[in-house]
């Protein structure tokens, strides 16, 4: 796959670091939630950023978790130990260490109550998505802000990925013309989608499903690309795959025990080199082992290596969306969470042509010596050496009516999240740039408009029926202004 070719139009805008970004005060921070997520903005802090803030605190429950973080910055700065408070003592928290802003990076069923609490705690908000589990969950922050006129941060990372922004550039220009349709596949696979199964989020109560805690990020996406918010969701789909009575067990447990069956899957051959496929070694991960192994398990009993085919997961893992925007483009949107390879596909159809996006994470499913599944195939040369059906890659195609289609080329991002991490991470602690043509800078109401989609989702897998959004009542305004020159960086006063 490529990125682009000599001959096709100049590359889109994409994330820089801006020289116009304004000077920002050094900000005193608490984190809150000090699990695996949490070591992205303690290495900003402690790296890149230590110049804009420092972290004077966390909010944990789990002492080990907390020490290790706690630990890593004290190695970094040379400073420490900072204390440790209870979630119930937030805001002595937010007083006695005179923090401005607190970073929110629990399971998302504890978002609304915390980061409304730190609000009228007197701090700033930066929250990982989504907003919230659920409608009334996100009510609760709509009140918060308009209360206190506080400041609230989505950390919405793939707006930042420069094969995001580039689409973005091209629809906003208008080279395809008003937007019509938009179609979405997304595809997890069975190292990434299947770790939703072993974790908290295999509750829906506490992460709102995969339409809501993953989803969110892409009906962000669209929501950004098109400028537009949505009116009317219609969805299908359940749990298909996982669990103790999904499809891969029904499977397995009809396979013949002997011939041509079992023995010749790839699963059967992989067992036979030792490796399950279905298992996360948290001990060969010297980061994973720190923070969910015996010991911090010991102290609040959180499994994080469960049985992705237990009973009781709550977790749907096939799904499909349809939903309808305000100004009547459409998108049909899938997510599984069991497929054998990463990457997404979108199809953005204009009234001039069409914009076409296909990208790819990893082509398959590779196992490395140790037996562990290969992540990273940037960090991995050779691993996917000779995929020429499905390489790792992306790529940009433009076609306007009565035109051969071009290549758009992608700049190159950096780091993770489609090299989105660092240029949102400069937007957090930093300050946006005061001058982005593409709008990247999130803040809560992008936040509202991208988990509604996935409310509305979840009542309608309940009921069967389409759901508008305005029933919903969120309490804040979705719509966007036609003409916005800044759509994701402008907040208004909530409804």
């Amino acid at each position: 796959m490529t990125s682009g070719s000599p001959t096709s139009p100049a590359p889109a805008p994409v994330p820089v670091l801006a020289p116009d970004r304004p000077a920002s005060p050094r900000r005193r921070y608490a984190v809150v939630g000090t699990g695996h997520r949490a070591g992205l903005y303690v290495s900003a802090l402690t790296g890149a950023h230590a110049d804009q803030g420092e972290i004077v605190a966390w909010v944990e429950p789990n002492a080990v978790r907390a020490r290790y973080h706690d630990e890593q910055v004290t190695r970094e700065t040379g400073a420490g130990p900072r204390p440790v408070y209870g979630p119930d003592d937030l805001e002595r928290a937010i007083a006695e260490q005179r923090v401005d802003r607190v970073i929110v990076t629990t399971p998302d069923h504890a978002h609304a109550d915390l980061v409304s609490r730190a609000l009228r705690a007197g701090a700033d908000v930066v929250v990982e998505k989504p907003i919230a589990t659920d409608e009334a969950e996100a009510r609760r922050i709509v009140d918060a802000v308009a209360e206190t006129g506080r400041d609230l941060t989505m950390t919405f990372n793939y707006r930042y990925a420069p094969r995001n922004a580039a689409l973005r550039e091209v629809v906003a220009s208008g080279e395809i013309g008003d937007v019509l349709a938009i179609h979405f596949d997304w595809a997890l696979d069975t190292v990434h989608g299947a770790d939703y199964f072993r974790r908290w989020h295999r509750d829906k109560r506490r992460s709102g499903g995969l339409l809501v805690h993953k989803s969110s990020h892409h009906f962000d996406l669209v929501s950004w690309w098109i400028d537009d918010a949505p009116r009317r969701v219609v969805a299908s789909g359940g749990r298909r795959f996982y669990g103790h009575d999904g499809a891969h067990v029904r499977e397995a447990s009809t396979r013949p025990g002997t011939g041509v069956g079992q023995e010749d899957t790839a699963e059967a051959r992989l067992r036979a080199e030792g490796i399950d496929p279905w298992r996360l070694d948290l001990a060969g991960d010297e980061r994973l082992a720190a923070l969910y192994g015996p010991e911090a398990r010991a102290e609040d009993g959180y499994v994080r290596d469960a049985d992705v085919f237990d009973e009781g997961i709550g977790l749907e893992d096939t799904l499909a969306v349809l939903v309808e925007y305000e100004r009547g483009a459409v998108l049909t949107y899938s997510l599984v969470a069991h497929a054998p390879y990463e990457g997404y596909r979108v199809v953005v159809t204009g009234t001039r042509g069409r914009a076409e996006l296909e990208v790819v994470e990893r082509g398959s499913v590779a196992f490395g010596d140790d037996g562990v599944a290969v992540l990273d195939p940037t960090a991995t040369p050779g691993a996917w050496d000779g995929d020429t059906v499905r390489p790792y890659g992306e790529r940009l195609v433009v076609q306007k009516h009565w035109e051969r289609a071009v290549d758009r080329p992608i700049p190159e991002g950096v780091g993770g999240h489609g090299g989105g991490d660092v240029f949102l991470l400069a937007d957090v602690f930093d300050g946006p740039a005061a001058h982005d043509p593409l709008g990247r800078a999130a803040g809560y109401r992008d936040g509202i408009r991208a988990s509604a989609v996935g409310y509305a989702a979840n009542r309608s897998l309940t009921t069967g029926l389409p759901v508008t959004v305005a029933d919903l009542d969120l309490g804040v305004e979705l719509r966007r202004a036609h003409h916005d020159p800044h759509p994701a960086t402008t907040e208004e006063t909530p409804a």
